[in-house]
């Protein structure tokens, strides 16, 4: 039986780390799909519909991978898509704590689902959306930490 894992997320903007994860996801599952929360309350920089753009063109080599927009529960959304995983990536033992928590809440709403955790490249390992938008705010340089892509629209929306 195929196995159907979602990547839920912001993503805004989408990380190197973030195409590191989906690159990985892709060989562990049979489809990932790569789910951008639609979340108004974060205040986002880019819109959903961009987010999930920026996505598509950063994995379209990977063909068992597909990006989604979902609203409200993650393992709703799971449930309606017939995944049967959930991937989340830990960069730091402070990202432990918030994703085992959530994983207990979610196999609890959906104990038919599991969570996969992986690490990201060490390279990445530091790297998050917020901090990508707050040193390039101040004029830092992210090259390398972007898919080039995304780069060019945050140069182009900062």
């Amino acid at each position: 039986m195929p196995v159907k894992a979602i990547y839920p997320g912001t993503f805004d903007p989408p990380t190197n780390g973030h195409v590191d994860l989906i690159q990985r996801g892709s060989r562990l599952f049979d489809h990932l799909i790569v789910a951008v929360l639609n979340n108004p309350g974060k205040n986002p920089l880019f819109t959903v519909a961009e987010r999930v753009e920026m996505l598509e063109e950063a994995t379209r080599t990977l063909t068992n991978v597909s990006v989604s927009m979902f609203n409200g529960l993650m393992v709703e959304f799971a449930r309606q898509q017939g995944a049967s995983a959930v991937l989340r990536g830990i960069r730091a033992i402070s990202d432990y704590e918030y994703e085992f928590q959530m994983a207990l809440m979610n196999r609890r709403l959906a104990p038919e689902i599991e969570t996969v955790f992986l690490q990201p490249a060490g390279r990445y390992s530091f790297v998050s959306s917020r901090m990508i938008k707050e040193v390039f705010s101040f004029g830092g340089d992210v090259t390398g930490l972007l898919p080039p892509n995304v780069l060019k629209r945050l140069r182009s929306r900062m």
